[in-house]
């Protein structure tokens, strides 16, 4: 049994707080404010975002502000979104216990700089802190139901390992992957074709537009990931088409729903209030686009959802702008 701390009490961080605790480990959940901490110990219910499921009693619930909350931790599993995360890292890392290794939940990069979110805990851990990701089609709501899913770990390989071995169970698969940067990629990037699905969604377009999007897409993905020296396989797995096409499609996705919004006339600084949740996509558009940037790659499609958030230019009118660039090959 290992002792298992999540940090970050939003959707995805009380569901891999219960699969963990299902799979066996000690598990402490750890919320932003007392106050959160006071309801959810109490109720056992995540009312915001997972009304309809229970925290399980053996999972301990206590606050970013009690000193104790890292003590004995074997994996500290970080659930929070990417805005976050220069500046936390190095507040996590000082608390954490010698030999506590490092799970990352979140799938996004740093605003401003497009670096991998890996690099920031790399700077604020230092050389001797094992550190992971995991990634893939894991919408929170139906994992917390129990609905089968499966997902990749990738990073320092035997932490990989002991959370494959830790979390895996009937309804909950982790495979290994040895491509965190293309790992990492595949989680920032698909969240922006989300919200392109989510704004064909909006038009009223069918679904061959949404099949174009999701291919085009991801092929856009790929020349990403080729440019940083990549595995092209990890972007036809998984962490790429396979939750593409989940968070493309999904009525759970937050980023597909942005889309839609926006489409519908709802101004892109205004959508996370009215999902009420972190939309991973509208973080990530600007800085992905200057990553890109920075290797010579190209990307029309995330070009125009930025056009669309951050630029006045109407969906229908980025559309159009897609549709009528130059003839060229498939690949």
């Amino acid at each position: 049994m290992s002792r298992v701390v999540v940090m970050g009490a939003g959707a995805w961080g009380c569901t891999f707080a219960q699969v963990a605790a299902l799979a066996g480990s000690e598990v402490t959940l750890v919320c932003h404010t007392a106050a959160q901490a006071g309801t959810l110990g109490a109720t056992r219910h995540d009312a915001r975002h997972l009304s309809d499921v229970a925290l399980p009693q053996s999972v301990h619930v206590t606050h970013v502000d009690d000193p104790a909350w890292a003590d004995g931790a074997t994996l500290a599993v970080i659930a929070l979104p990417s805005r976050a995360i220069s500046t936390e890292a190095p507040r996590i890392a000082a608390a954490l216990p010698a030999g506590c290794g490092v799970l990352s939940l979140t799938k996004g990069l740093e605003p401003g700089t497009g670096r991998l979110l890996s690099a920031v805990w790399r700077d604020a851990l230092g050389p001797g802190v094992p550190f992971a990701v995991l990634s893939g089609p894991n919408h929170a709501e139906e994992i917390a139901a129990g609905q089968p899913a499966a997902a990749v770990v990738s990073g320092d390989l035997a932490l990989a390992e002991l959370v494959q071995a830790t979390v895996s169970g009937p309804v909950f698969r982790v495979y290994v992957n040895g491509d965190l940067a293309g790992v990492e990629l595949c989680g920032a990037a698909k969240n922006v074709i989300a919200l392109a699905a989510g704004m064909s969604d909006g038009l009223g377009l069918g679904d061959n537009a949404k099949a174009a999007l999701i291919t085009r897409g991801l092929a856009e993905m790929s020349r990403l990931g080729a440019s940083s020296g990549c595995n092209d396989a990890t972007f036809r797995g998984l962490a790429g088409m396979g939750d593409l096409v989940a968070t493309c499609t999904s009525r759970h996705s937050r980023n597909r729903r942005a889309g839609e919004l926006i489409a519908t006339g709802t101004p892109a600084d205004q959508v996370e209030a009215v999902i009420g949740q972190t939309v991973e996509g509208l973080a990530t558009v600007r800085s992905l686009l200057a990553r890109a940037e920075g290797v010579g790659v190209e990307l029309p499609i995330s070009a125009q959802v930025a056009a669309a958030a951050f630029e006045g230019r109407s969906p229908a009118e980025c559309l159009r702008a897609l549709m009528s660039r130059a003839p060229a090959s498939e690949a």
